[in-house]
């Protein structure tokens, strides 16, 4: 099942994974850049975790003067619209539902996989999550945005997704007040999605990698 495009990691008890977590990277970042969060999730005992971390494909980012780079997608501007190619957006999300069928089609149920990602990787984690066609076990979106929210075609499996949308006050990349219209927007469509604050910038803070253990551990223990 390994592919060169993931990073996969094993549960360390060297039984098979009953679950699953992935964990979407920032743009300019690889899979490698959440590899070290994992031995800090104080996870509960019987849960045989599998964390797949995807790397990006490299694109020319319009916003860094069309330099290359791993990217989801392409930022076309950084005014409070955030304009993104929706396409690649698209691609993005389809290629993490793909990797989520994988592990379905090899025994892992959706309702034992959570879907995150961080600023750039946590817009793809939000279309994959909330168009999945089978019922997941959480999303969790860290210093994010909701990308082009107008295209998202909403599966009626993850109404009830529990969501949490972590974001630091004095994030200077994606501004907070950006991350909160997402939630809105998604509260005003019905999903209770958990917005918590952390006094730091673009990204993670002790206090916030406790919640993430409890977010997944609440989820998938």
């Amino acid at each position: 099942m390994t592919r060169q495009s993931e990073l996969i990691i094993e549960p360390s008890s060297g039984r098979p994974a009953n679950a699953c977590v992935f964990i979407l990277h920032g743009l300019g970042a690889d899979g490698h850049d959440f590899e070290p969060l994992v031995p800090q999730l104080d996870l509960p005992d019987g849960v045989d975790m599998r964390f797949i971390m995807p790397h990006a494909p490299s694109l020319a980012v319009t916003v860094n003067n069309g330099m290359t780079m791993p990217a989801w997608y392409d930022i076309l501007s950084v005014d409070l619209g955030r304009k993104v190619d929706a396409a690649q957006l698209t691609d993005s999300a389809e290629r993490i539902q793909q990797l989520i069928q994988a592990q379905i089609d090899h025994g892992i149920d959706s309702r034992r996989i959570i879907v995150a990602g961080f600023s750039q990787g946590g817009a793809v984690a939000y279309q994959a999550a909330l168009t999945f066609a089978q019922p997941l076990a959480g999303l969790l979106a860290m210093s994010t945005y909701l990308a082009n929210p107008q295209a998202l075609r909403l599966s009626a499996a993850n109404r009830a997704l529990p969501i949490e949308a972590h974001h630091g006050t004095a994030d200077p990349i994606v501004p907070e007040s950006l991350g909160y219209q997402g939630v809105e927007a998604l509260r005003t469509q019905g999903y209770a999605v958990e917005f918590r604050r952390y006094e730091m910038a673009h990204s993670l803070c002790p206090a916030q990698i406790n919640d993430i253990s409890r977010f997944i551990s609440a989820r998938l223990g």
